[in-house]
Order: structure tokens, then C-alpha cells, then sequence
């Protein structure tokens, strides 16, 4: 598949069948998500696979949003995006690109995803996500929540982006 094509089909998908998803093709998003560009090659990214139910309803909760609540919950993975800011000053931008390598890799082998921002986010109990999902997952004070990937067998899926539609009033050529 040509990539403009998989970036025109790829979109979020909220629900999910409750299937679980296959080791393989798990794998293969982590991979992508490792294959990820980073500044200076710094790499400040970890990972944490959630798939324990009950972890991925007290994840559910590290947004103060009840729409994402119930997606978290119908998740059967949600990959949590963890970056060393003193690795890199680049940490969000670097665990941004590995969440969409991820977030491409999953449409382009049939896995619906959904991209849980973390970052600078409200938990239901009033805290950070960030405080709020390390209190559970124990991940390092240097480490700081970026998003979460929520994988599932897609339920349904969005039709794909018109390329006759993109706002393209929003590129502006100088010319110098």
C-alpha cells in the first residue's frame, strides 16, 4: 500500500469487538514504535503493554473525559508511551512520532487504534495523568507520561479522508 493511500484511510477508531489482538501483529506496532526518528538518535522512549483488564480500566481513568473511559475499557491493548526528559529536550516531539509510526502501522494491519494524549492531561480524580498512571504502572520520576495507543479488532471503521477535501488553503508558498 502506498503510504499517502494508508494516511488517508487511517483514522481513529473508538470501538472495538473485544477480540483479542494477535502477539504478531501486536509485535509489529511495537516495532514501528522502535523504528521511530528522534532527536540526536536520543531514543527517550519505553514502553509499557498494558493488557490486564483491570490496569486497563484503572488506565481509562487517567482522563477526566467519560467518552475515552469507555473506549479505554473496550481497548484489548493499550500501549503506554513513556519518554526520559532528561534524555532529551526533544521528548514530546520524539514519543509524539512514535505514536504515530504506531498509530499507522496498526490501520495498515487491520487493528483499529486510538491515540490517548497523556501529556499535560487532567486524571478523573482532579491529578496529572501522569501522577495518576504512575501511581499504578511505578515508572521512574525521569520518565514522563506522553500517550497512550489503544489497540483493538476494530468494530467499525471511519470512511477514508477525501484528498478533494484536504483544506489545502492552509498551505502557503513563499517564494524568495
Amino acid at each position: 500500500m502506498e503510504l499517502l493511500e494508508l494516511m488517508r484511510r487511517r483514522r481513529s477508531v473508538r470501538h472495538y469487538t473485544g477480540e483479542a489482538v494477535p502477539e504478531d501483529k501486536l509485535k509489529m506496532v511495537l516495532q514501528a514504535g522502535l523504528l521511530s526518528p528522534s532527536g540526536k538518535g536520543a531514543r527517550p522512549w519505553e514502553f509499557i503493554v498494558v493488557r490486564n483488564k483491570e490496569t486497563l480500566a484503572k488506565l481509562a481513568l487517567s482522563r477526566d473525559n467519560a467518552h475515552n473511559q469507555r473506549m479505554t475499557a473496550e481497548a484489548d491493548v493499550a500501549i503506554v508511551v513513556l519518554c526520559d526528559s532528561q534524555k532529551a529536550d526533544t521528548w514530546v516531539e520524539d514519543g509524539s512520532a512514535v505514536m504515530s509510526n504506531m498509530h499507522l502501522m496498526a490501520d495498515a494491519i487491520g487493528l483499529g487504534s486510538c491515540w490517548l494524549q497523556g501529556h499535560l492531561r487532567t486524571a478523573a480524580d482532579g491529578q496529572s495523568a501522569d501522577a495518576y498512571v504512575r501511581q499504578f504502572l511505578h515508572y521512574p520520576e525521569n520518565y514522563s507520561l506522553v500517550a497512550s495507543l489503544l489497540l483493538g479488532i476494530p468494530a467499525k471503521h471511519a470512511d477514508p479522508y477525501e484528498l478533494e477535501s484536504l483544506p489545502m488553503d492552509k498551505v502557503h508558498y513563499e517564494e524568495f
